[in-house]
């Protein structure tokens, strides 16, 4: 009989953790990859415990036991995980180390799955256990797993062949590059366990995770240039095997961990954010020689080529014209008050698939009528689901995944009748302000995003409020919508991207926002090309931003009075780039309602 109830399957682990002589145990969203969204077969933490958020973790006592999250989530926890059986704890406050060190009894072993968290992060909670007198215990099979009575097995479908003339480089040239590097750096090959780091590598894609065109495998690159892919073979076809080559040695994924083994007497570096510690144990068991760098993949992967560039420029052309059908369509249908937030979302979706080759969405669509608005990474469920209230607001956060691109936008709009408050105009054109600043922006080379996110708050600042998430990230080629290792953010100790220099080519998010709690959130996001800027007379080089999102603004919430005549010519000038990009793609009264739209302020 299947356990239905999350208190049931509370206990079923607990009576599995005194099976396996353990005190208690971590419980990560995450996979083997460490990926920002993980297969079915790797939703551990929502099946325990019924969060369906993207980050969080729990830990698991005999008698007691605790959800961890940030603050995007405090109020999906509490709506989604039963109060009577987890403590509600925000990090980094109250981090599990310090809970365990309140609740755990000394001389506990906590148990962790040495393929869910990094070599880092156990040693890390394991000097924070070890002072509490108590022992970080890793686990050779996950207690979860035995318990977890129909638990999905991992996606069986193919790999895919991710076309050169998407792509830009082939995959030959790619590991010809990471090959140079591994020899300056005298290293004997790299262990590439990121999905993405490995569909860029190889050219190849896949559909094992929602959101992200990942095909599950790992790499282990040589400074040679030859590669071995670990992949399941029922996902292997000859298209694959004859894409790759002879270079590339295709074995079974399940052979990866013995693999490790095989490498004795070599230096091999592996991620530290990527790669998890069973990957640095069974090297070091091996006898190879383990160093700890960043996934050598990863820059050139953020750096697009000009092929990529373009891709994402069409891409954009062609989800900025569906966005605004649906934008008009809200129009005209929102203020009837029954139009509810997942109605909205999969009417998105429906317009997004009737333009162009749409292969998934990019994240699941954030629809926030409403106070939902004020609670950035919503995300509409059954159980949240409301009708969009007339005379409200009402943002959109939403992407695509195209084979020449992936797009990220985010719409703040006014569902009538009547007008926004003044209010809600100041906030969002304050906000308005703070994306303007980061668009014009011109810096010297060298920058690092964390010296722009000023920019993007000042206006706010000046009214004396604030939003808590960052400004921007980095984005994908038909990859992952949250792609390192740049982004704009508030300098914060060692996290990642915050110093890492703006590169031409890099894509990312401008995304400023404001919140206000149980009333509304305003943000507006177009993603942003990193380009260099010529400047007569300039001492060294300088780089500014291309804009590549085209959907229009809502007028309704912009005060004029609040502009200067700069911002004022840079909303004409968009809006004149957006009727121009999309009006050739729309008609009728789509068409109309663009002229509108985009008339001048």
């Amino acid at each position: 009989m299947l356990m239905q109830t999350h208190e049931a399957r509370l206990d079923a682990l607990r009576k599995q953790l005194a099976r396996q002589d353990l005190d208690g145990f971590f419980v990560p969203i995450s996979d083997e990859h460490v990926s920002e969204y993980v297969g079915s077969y790797a939703q551990r933490l929502e099946w325990l415990t019924g969060f369906g958020g993207s980050a969080g973790s729990a830990v698991v006592l005999g008698q007691k036991a605790a959800m961890f999250v940030d603050g995007r989530y405090t109020v999906q926890v509490r709506e989604q995980v039963d109060g009577n059986l987890y403590d509600y704890c925000s990090i980094p406050a109250e981090a599990p180390g310090k809970w365990l060190a309140d609740n755990a009894p000394e001389g506990a072993r906590i148990g962790f799955d040495p393929w869910l968290h990094t070599a880092k992060w156990a040693d890390m909670v394991g000097q924070q256990l070890s002072r509490a007198g108590m022992t970080l215990a890793p686990v050779s099979s996950n207690p979860i797993d035995a318990v977890w009575q129909d638990r999905p097995e991992p996606s069986t479908a193919p790999a895919v062949i991710h076309e050169d003339a998407y792509a830009g480089r082939s995959s030959a040239d790619k590991r010809a590059e990471i090959a140079d590097w591994l020899s300056r750096e005298n290293y004997d090959a790299a262990v590439i366990s990121a999905l993405d780091s490995i569909a860029w590598l190889l050219n190849i894609r896949g559909s094992d995770v929602d959101r992200t065109p990942v095909a599950l495998s790992y790499v282990v690159i040589g400074k040679d240039g030859t590669a071995e892919l670990f992949i399941a073979p029922e996902k292997v076809t000859a298209e694959l095997t004859q894409h790759l080559g002879n270079a590339v040695t295709i074995r079974a994924r399940e052979t990866f961990p013995a693999a490790l083994g095989e490498m004795r007497g070599k230096r091999v570096t592996v991620d530290p954010d990527y790669g998890v510690a069973a990957i640095a144990q069974l090297l070091e068991e091996g006898g190879a020689e383990v160093a700890f760098n960043r996934d050598p993949t990863i820059l050139p992967k953020a750096i697009k080529n000009p092929v990529e560039q373009q891709g994402h420029r069409d891409a954009q052309a062609r989800d900025g014209a569906a966005v605004t059908r649906f934008l008009h369509w809200l129009h005209r249908e929102g203020p009837s008050g029954e139009v509810d937030e997942l109605t909205a979302a999969a009417k998105l979706k429906e317009f997004r698939e009737g333009h162009g080759d749409l292969r998934d969405l990019s994240f699941d669509t954030i629809s926030a009528a409403g106070p939902h608005a004020a609670l950035p990474h919503y995300r509409v469920d059954e159980d949240s689901n409301i009708n969009i209230p007339p005379s409200s607001i009402y943002l959109v956060d939403s992407g695509g995944q195209y084979l020449d691109g992936t797009t990220d936008i985010t719409r703040t709009v006014w569902i009538g009748p009547g007008e926004p408050s003044a209010e809600m105009t100041d906030r969002n054109t304050r906000v308005l302000k703070g994306h303007i600043a980061i668009d014009t922006a011109i810096f010297p080379e060298g920058t690092a995003g964390s010296q722009l996110d000023s920019f993007a708050r000042q206006s706010l600042w000046q009214a004396g409020v604030d939003f808590a998430h960052g400004t921007g990230h980095g984005v994908g080629s038909f990859l992952s919508v949250h792609e390192g290792p740049q982004r704009i953010s508030k300098p914060a100790g060692a996290q990642a991207g915050t110093d890492q220099s703006l590169i031409p080519g890099m894509i990312l998010s401008n995304e400023p926002g404001y919140y206000k709690q149980d009333h509304f959130g305003i943000r507006i996001e177009n993603l942003v090309l990193t380009q260099e800027r010529e400047i007569d007379g300039a001492e060294g080089r300088y780089f500014g931003f291309e804009t590549l999102t085209f959907v229009p603004l809502d007028r309704r919430l912009i005060d004029r009075t609040l502009l200067n005549a700069d911002e004022i010519a840079w909303v004409d000038d968009y809006h004149r780039k957006v009727h121009a990009l999309l009006a050739p793609q729309l008609e009728g009264s789509d068409l109309d309602w663009l002229d509108q739209e985009c008339a001048p302020l």
